[in-house]
């Protein structure tokens, strides 16, 4: 544990000066008190506003208290799972839209799967560079608030309302997280038009970002879930050896 700490420390140390770029209210929720420390001086020289807690139940009461813009939970968390907690908040109307990164020393991928099955919008395994932390921070908070194009795509059952982050199928609400919600409105946006793992990552997690292509799988496929109650979910199309496209019923 104390060799862990120690990289922590030195991996720190290589900081950028701070930036107060897209200032935001960030919620950690962390049991080692040595990281959640870091993590508050690495976020705090960027100009966030952090609050951090060690367990679920003093992450809710700071949630009770103050707005958050994005949340970085561990997996592993006295009181319960950060991954109970990360399910929680997208069955939470108030929270469901929640950018939330999970933080955990778990690399397997199907761990990295149950993360992000859980709702997780991106997964940082530890150790980790704050810099690559903080890259991805912004990549979230950018897409989180960079809804612009058309506000309303309607293409058979499906009716997606950018500006009021809604998503019908028939007429009835279908729930998505922030990333399913931007992907859907990218493809809406360009139907019949095949785009590779590569180019999803480009246009919807941003240019630059250090995120594997796998990750669009995994999307791609909360996202089918989401719509195959309402006989939406071969919209979504798998062009073997290429990539994904959205196309008419």
């Amino acid at each position: 544990m104390q060799n862990q700490i120690a990289r922590y420390h030195f991996m720190n140390s290589t900081l950028p000066t701070k930036n107060p770029d897209m200032p935001a209210h960030i919620l950690i929720v962390e049991d080692e008190a040595a990281i959640r420390d870091m993590l508050r001086f690495a976020l705090e020289r960027h100009g966030h506003e952090v609050h951090s807690s060690g367990s679920v139940s003093e992450a809710r009461q700071l949630m009770a208290a103050q707005n958050m813009d994005l949340a970085i939970v561990d997996w592993m968390l006295p009181g319960g799972s950060g991954l109970e907690f990360v399910r929680s908040l997208r069955k939470d109307q108030l929270h469901s839209n929640l950018p939330v990164i999970m933080l955990t020393a778990r690399t397997e991928e199907h761990d990295i799967t149950a993360g992000l099955d859980a709702g997780a919008d991106d997964y940082v395994t530890k150790p980790f560079s704050p810099r690559e932390l903080h890259s991805r921070i912004k990549a979230l908070l950018r897409r989180s608030h960079d809804f612009t194009g058309d506000t309303a795509l309607v293409h058979g059952p499906l009716s997606l309302d950018v500006a009021a982050h809604r998503l019908t199928a028939n007429g009835e609400e279908v729930a998505l997280g922030h990333t399913e919600f931007k992907l859907l409105s990218f493809l809406m946006k360009n139907p019949d038009r095949v785009y590779s793992r590569t180019q999803l990552l480009d246009h919807v997690w941003g240019p630059g970002t250090f995120i594997e292509e796998r990750t669009v799988d995994v999307h791609i496929l909360r996202l089918r879930k989401s719509l195959k109650p309402h006989a939406a979910d071969s919209m979504l199309d798998t062009v073997r050896g290429a990539g994904y496209r959205f196309t008419h019923l």
